[in-house]
């Protein structure tokens, strides 16, 4: 599939979580959310983007901003990828790839590295096809300001 555009409504959906609870997105309607994809736990790319996005948690819970994450890896692995980087965020098991598939994030063996800012209402508000792993969550706060100082 391809990716979605700034724009598009937002597929809905529902997945198991790192706690196993089942999270469907509609239940962050009225927030802003960060929709990241990544390829696999425990790997250093992903572990940085995970790590930068917990390290600015503060700035993103204090917009009032959800932020997801979502790869193949099952919901045990993502427990325990929580627990040894402390991040305070959800990481939901797409184990399937039928979330990915509808985001354009399915890759062969692996998630794609694809960020979608989704707004209060549902609409893509930024897609990010190709993401710096170090630089992403700034670039993030970044555009999430400048949106909300044009309200």
């Amino acid at each position: 599939m391809p990716l979605l555009k700034v724009g598009d409504q937002a597929p809905d959906f529902t997945l198991g979580s790192d706690n196993n609870a089942q999270v469907p997105l509609r239940d962050f309607h009225g927030r802003i959310v960060v929709l990241y994809f990544y390829p696999k736990d425990f790997t250093t790319g992903c572990t940085k983007e995970a790590c930068a996005f917990r390290d600015d948690f503060s700035e993103f819970k204090r917009r009032d901003v959800a932020i997801i994450g979502i790869s193949y890896d099952k919901p045990e692995e993502h427990e325990k990828f929580k627990m040894g980087y402390d991040l305070p965020f959800v990481l939901l098991s797409d184990k399937n790839k039928e979330v990915s598939k509808m985001y354009g994030a399915d890759g062969m063996v692996y998630a794609k590295r694809i960020t979608y800012i989704i707004d209060k209402d549902g609409k893509i508000l930024a897609v990010y096809p190709k993401v710096d792993v170090n630089s992403h969550s700034k670039e993030i706060l970044e555009l999430i300001d400048s949106r909300m100082s044009e309200r």
